[in-house]
C-alpha cells in the first residue's frame, strides 16, 4: 500500500533528508538515533500524556459550529487548539521535545519563533522543567508580536532580536542554527514546525499527531464515524496541519486541504505561498519547496501573519502537494482578515491570523450538505489584536 508517511531515511517522496554542516552532524545523528526509541517508550508516554492532560488541558474540544455551518451549508467542526495552555497547538511539541532533551542530558534549550507562539510554548515548558531558554525572533516580529515577547521574558527566557534579512522567521532560524553550531554539546535546538533536517519533520508530526488522534475519537462520538470528508488547516512550516492529518494520511476517504499565505497576491512579489511559488531546493537542512530566484537565492516571503511568512514548507506538505494527495489553496491577507472577522461575529471566537487563512479556504471549496469538515483552529487571536484593530474599518463583514 502506498504511504505518505516518512521513510526510514527521513524522506517524504523526494523531499526531506538531513543536509547539515559537519559541526552539527553528530548532534543530528544523535537525535536520529534517540528520538523514536524515547518518544515511543512507555515511561515517556506516561509523562508526556500526563502533561498534555493535566498541564496543557487536552483533549481540546471538537466544536460543531452552528451559524458558520449554516452559512456554508454543511457540518463544520473546529478543532480548538486555541484553548490549549499558551493559546496554540505549539505546546504539544514543546512538551515532547523538552522531555526528550532532558532524556538526552541537554541543559540549554534554543528555539526560533515567528508569531511568538512557539517561543511562548518553549519558554513555558522550560520554566516548568527548569531549563535555560534562548529564543531567536526577527526584529520585525518582535515589533508586531510585542505581547508574546513580554510573555517569554516574564517566563524567564532570553529573547534575542534578529536584524538580518527581512527580520522574520527565516532569519531567526538562521541565527538559531548558528547558535547550535557554537554550542553542540549542551544545547538542544527545538524546532517548532515540520521543517529542518530529519528527524525534526517526523518528530514534530508525531508529537502533534495527538490532534488527529483526538479528532478520530471525537468524531466517532459525535457523528458515528471516525473520519471527516475534509480536513482543513493552514500551513507555514506546517506543524498544526501535519498533526491534524497524521492519522488520515493514507485514508483516501478524507480530502486534505492546506491553506497557505498569498500575502498581497500570488503575482505581487509580496507573498508566502511557498508551495505555489516554490521550486525544489535546500533550506535549513531539508530538501523541499523553496521560494528562490533563478540563481537559487532565497526570495523574501511576505504575509500579514507572522507565523506563515516562511520561504520553505515542511517536506511532508511538499510531497502531499506534488502527489496531489492534498489540495493547496492560497489565501491572501484580505481574505484571511475577512474570514477572521466572520468567525468572530458568527461564533464568538477570535482566531489567530494563521488560523484565519484556513478559515479563508472554506469559501473556495465546493461543499455539499452532507459533508463533514474539520478545520484546525491552530491558535487564538490575542497576539493579533493590534492588526485586527488596525484593519477593522477596512474589513467587509
Amino acid at each position: 500500500m502506498e504511504t505518505y508517511q516518512v521513510n526510514k531515511d527521513g524522506y517524504y517522496g523526494e523531499f526531506g533528508g538531513a543536509y547539515v554542516p559537519e559541526i552539527l552532524h553528530r548532534c543530528v545523528s544523535e537525535l536520529q538515533d534517540a528520538y523514536l526509541s524515547v518518544i515511543t517508550g512507555a515511561s515517556f508516554r506516561r509523562e508526556y500524556e500526563g502533561l498534555l492532560r493535566d498541564y496543557v488541558g487536552r483533549p481540546s474540544p471538537l466544536y460543531l459550529t452552528r451559524r458558520m455551518s449554516g452559512k456554508y451549508g454543511c457540518r463544520i467542526y473546529l478543532k480548538r487548539e486555541d484553548l490549549n495552555h499558551t493559546g496554540a497547538h505549539k505546546i504539544n511539541n514543546t512538551v515532547g521535545q523538552i522531555l526528550l532533551a532532558k532524556h538526552m542530558g541537554k541543559t540549554r534549550i534554543i528555539a526560533e519563533t515567528g508569531a511568538g507562539q512557539h517561543g511562548v510554548a518553549t519558554a513555558t515548558v522550560c520554566a516548568l522543567m527548569n531549563m535555560d531558554c534562548i529564543v531567536y525572533m526577527g526584529q520585525t516580529d518582535v515589533e508586531r508580536q510585542r505581547a508574546n515577547v513580554e510573555k517569554m521574558e516574564m517566563l524567564g527566557a532570553r529573547v534575542i532580536p534578529v536584524t538580518s534579512g527581512n527580520m522574520t522567521l527565516k532569519d531567526a532560524t538562521n541565527e538559531a542554527i548558528r547558535d547550535w553550531c557554537c554550542h553542540p554539546a549542551d544545547t538542544y535546538y527545538i524546532i517548532g514546525s515540520t521543517v529542518g533536517p530529519h528527524p525534526y519533520p517526523d518528530m514534530v508530526a508525531r508529537l502533534q499527531s495527538v490532534i488527529s488522534e483526538e479528532i478520530r475519537a471525537q468524531l466517532k462520538e459525535k457523528e458515528g464515524r471516525d473520519y471527516p470528508d475534509y480536513l482543513v488547516a493552514c500551513v507555514g512550516g506546517g506543524s498544526n496541519a501535519a498533526g491534524s492529518i497524521y492519522h488520515y494520511l493514507d485514508d483516501d476517504r478524507v480530502k486534505i486541504v492546506l491553506a497557505e499565505a498569498a500575502g498581497k497576491g500570488i503575482g505581487t512579489g509580496f507573498s508566502a505561498a511557498t508551495i505555489r511559488l516554490g521550486k525544489p531546493g535546500i533550506i535549513h537542512g531539508a530538501h523541499t519547496l523553496v521560494m528562490q530566484n533563478e540563481d537559487g537565492q532565497i526570495e523574501e516571503p511576505y504575509s500579514i501573519s507572522a507565523g506563515l511568512d516562511y520561504p520553505g514548507i515542511g517536506p511532508i506538505h511538499a510531497n502531499l502537494s506534488q502527489t496531489k494527495r492534498a489540495t493547496v489553496l492560497a489565501v491572501d491577507d484580505a481574505e484571511a482578515l475577512e474570514a477572521a472577522f466572520e468567525l468572530t461575529r458568527l461564533e464568538g471566537i477570535i482566531p489567530a491570523l494563521e488560523s484565519a487563512h484556513a478559515l479563508g479556504a472554506l469559501s473556495k471549496l465546493c461543499l455539499k450538505a452532507d459533508d463533514i469538515v474539520v478545520l484546525t483552529l491552530s491558535g487564538r487571536g490575542d497576539k493579533d489584536m493590534d492588526t485586527y484593530i488596525m484593519n477593522s474599518k477596512k474589513t467587509i463583514i
